[in-house]
């Protein structure tokens, strides 16, 4: 939080009352199953709509005055990244003493630095897909639309006509 807004320690935060961060971000982050952008943009969303992104991305006009609430705060923002994403992924990011956002770039880091070979992996698979391991064609579709929006993550987006 920033300047007077988180001086007060008695004020009750929006945060605060959110007992399950899942019911606004349903998308549970893997390695295996990459949904990056989406997951972070519906965390992102929660963050800003419960007044707490500027603990993911800091504000560049503004200093941020670190009290007892802002640290509260931080631990919850924290609380719903470990929420919301895989144990490979927990185990990955967790250090002690981090802050919210360093916690969010180490998570975006693991995602970005590992385009290319994610891109590979994610084609390999689009293109060994067969309709006769799926129980019907919606779910083939599924599967294929899936594939495609994780590629289009990684900005490697399939042509309709491939699709």
């Amino acid at each position: 939080m920033t300047g007077d807004k988180t001086s007060d320690t008695s004020t009750f935060h929006r945060a605060f009352s959110v007992s399950n961060i899942k019911n606004h971000i349903p998308i549970t982050l893997e390695m295996e199953n990459v949904h990056y952008a989406s997951w972070a943009e519906l965390f992102l969303n929660a963050a800003t709509s419960f007044e707490v992104a500027d603990h993911i991305i800091p504000p560049k006009d503004s200093v941020i005055t670190k009290d007892a609430n802002w640290a509260r705060l931080d631990a919850i923002v924290k609380q719903w990244i470990y929420s919301t994403i895989s144990l490979d992924l927990l185990h990955t990011i967790l250090k002690l003493g981090a802050t919210a956002q360093q916690t969010w770039e180490r998570l975006k880091d693991i995602f970005n630095d590992n385009k290319s070979s994610r891109v590979v992996y994610l084609e390999q698979q689009f293109s060994q897909i067969h309709m006769d391991n799926f129980p019907n064609a919606s779910s083939y579709c599924q599967s294929l639309k899936m594939l495609a929006d994780q590629l289009d993550n990684v900005g490697a987006p399939i042509s309709e006509d491939r699709l």
